[in-house]
């Protein structure tokens, strides 16, 4: 499987355009309609790997693209889980959501199963990071929030998603930006939004860290208040600063991936598949419906990228206390 990977990069460096990643059991010709198409989302249901994997289930079945999608939940260990699952998956009609937060996850949870191992099929889209705190929190703004964790340490709980990811990566610079010593950042993981969300509404952590799609209507709802984002331009009907001011700038990105035992005919299914769903008016309403930036990206340009944020991730978490 890594040297399915690794053929794959290299094919992508030379700069050809990939054909597959291995042979699978159940080869089928790149003409053939998919009669089934699953989708894993590693993580539990209410965050952004599950709001994708089912808006790619409306697009798919909205555009007729398949006869029948089916979504499920693999959650745990920042999508790791999910990811060891993927390795033994047979079937050539399988996609897997993932994203800058599973990069992450596999190096903080040490991970056996690595991204180097499946067949990457298309990068989605990206999102900014949004930082809050409850509708009547003492911190006003990321300077105040800031400036607690400096004076109490680990009395200022922050939650966000699985350690390791995004959410953990942009806790642990904003603490950087400020001086502030990575041991003082109590974070609480949750493996779903909406697990972090409920954690926040009811007021067992200080403040939160998620995409902006995951806690934007509670925003609205004025139940919760943004401090800012993490990307380089303001969101759209938030009204609240970046944290360019600090010089940091983090935007998660999400994308499928396939089982890396898949057939070169099945990849090109896949990869027709789905940008197919992206030149569709279905996806185009959920990108909008949901704030996403569309970044879309296939072939050799994605395997690139994807090896780039491999090599990049590691040292950043080094860099900011997360991994030794």
């Amino acid at each position: 499987m890594g040297t399915a990977w690794r053929r794959a990069v290299a094919v992508a460096a030379a700069g050809l355009v990939l054909a597959g990643c291995g042979q699978g059991a159940k080869s089928a010709s790149s003409g053939d309609s998919i009669a089934k198409l699953e989708i894993m989302a590693p993580a539990d249901p209410g965050g952004g790997w599950d709001q994708t994997a089912r808006s790619m289930q409306s697009a798919v079945s909205g555009a007729k693209l398949a006869n029948s999608v089916q979504v499920t939940n693999v959650g745990g260990a920042g999508g790791t889980v999910g990811l060891q699952k993927l390795l033994s998956e047979r079937s050539e009609s399988f996609l897997m959501i993932t994203g800058l937060v599973m990069v992450g996850a596999v190096e903080t949870n040490a991970s056996p199963a690595r991204l180097e191992e499946t067949t990457p099929i298309a990068r989605l889209t990206a999102e900014d990071e949004v930082v809050v705190v409850p509708a009547d929190s003492p911190h006003k703004t990321i300077d105040d929030l800031l400036a607690a964790v400096a004076e109490k340490g680990k009395g200022v709980s922050i939650t966000g998603g699985s350690a390791g990811g995004t959410d953990h990566i942009l806790a642990g610079m904003l603490l950087k930006a400020k001086n502030i010593e990575p041991a003082k950042l109590n974070y609480v993981p949750y493996s779903g939004g909406g697990e972090s969300l409920a954690a926040l509404l009811g007021k067992k952590v200080d403040a939160g860290i998620s995409g902006v799609g995951e806690y934007k209507e509670q925003i609205k709802a004025g139940k919760l208040r943004a401090l800012g984002t993490s990307g380089p331009n303001p969101v759209p009907d938030l009204n609240v600063p970046t944290f360019k001011d600090l010089g940091v700038e983090l935007i998660n990105w999400r994308g499928v991936v396939a089982p890396a035992s898949i057939s070169a005919e099945a990849k090109q299914r896949l990869t027709k598949l789905v940008t197919d769903m992206h030149a569709s008016q279905q996806w185009k309403d959920e990108l909008s419906k949901k704030g996403w930036t569309d970044t879309f990206l296939t072939g050799s340009e994605f395997s690139t990228f994807l090896a780039k944020e491999i090599g990049r991730v590691k040292p950043a978490l080094q860099d900011i206390g997360l991994v030794k």
